[in-house]
């Protein structure tokens, strides 16, 4: 029941998109949610609200957090990655790990960017190249924006 609310919640706000609901054996509810051009607070408190008025706590006691998905959460969704285009980020694959500027999101792959020092292929010392990365869903493990100040 508490997934249809908010799913039914998040149809009428086309900007917000579920990110993770789990419910407890004691009835712990947590909610995380994520939006195109993020989350403010009054959204969780109108999630909050419209499920604590479907819910009957006299039929079932339960708690409910409802939370935006943090800024070092970790990307998971297709429609995340494109809100951080342009942004750098941190991916962990089975192979390599990269630091590297989100340039171009597809439902099936992210395109990175970033610059290496290299071995000059001719004479001694290092040049930078730029490099570039085409990596599927699947082959990453964990992705997060990398916070700089």
């Amino acid at each position: 029941m508490v997934q249809d609310i908010t799913e039914t919640f998040l149809k009428a706000e086309e900007n917000l998109f579920l990110i993770d609901i789990s419910i407890s054996e004691k009835n712990d509810i947590a909610i995380t949610i994520d939006g195109d051009n993020g989350v403010a607070v009054d959204d969780c408190i109108q999630l909050s609200r419209d499920i604590e008025g479907k819910l009957d706590r006299e039929e079932e006691d339960f708690s409910l957090r409802v939370t935006s998905a943090g800024i070092d959460a970790p990307l998971i969704f297709p429609r995340q990655f494109k809100k951080n285009i342009g942004r750098k980020l941190k991916v962990k694959t089975a192979v390599e790990n990269f630091k590297a500027d989100l340039e171009k999101v597809t439902d099936e792959a992210i395109t990175i960017r970033w610059k290496k020092r290299e071995q000059k292929p001719v004479g001694k010392g290092k040049h930078t190249v730029n490099k570039e990365a085409v990596l599927t869903y699947k082959e990453i493990e964990e992705a997060k924006v990398l916070i700089t100040f």
